[in-house]
């Protein structure tokens, strides 16, 4: 699946900050739009993998709020 498709579905859920530090380490925090939850958040050495980090992130989350 490619990123932006990735990144459209975790936009549904999730509002999302992406942010890079000077060392080029990428985080992504993501905000569930409708639950009052903690932010959550992810390190990566690039966009790829923060996206993939948070997008497994959501599935497994919707898959535990469906049992």
């Amino acid at each position: 699946m490619r990123n932006t498709t990735k990144l459209k579905q975790i936009l549904l859920k999730y509002a999302i900050t992406l942010t890079m530090d000077d060392d080029g380490l990428f985080t992504l925090a993501i905000d569930d739009k409708h639950e009052q939850e903690e932010n959550v958040f992810f390190e990566g050495k690039s966009y790829a993998i923060v996206v993939d980090k948070a997008h497994r992130y959501m599935n497994k989350k919707i898959k535990s709020d469906l049992q």
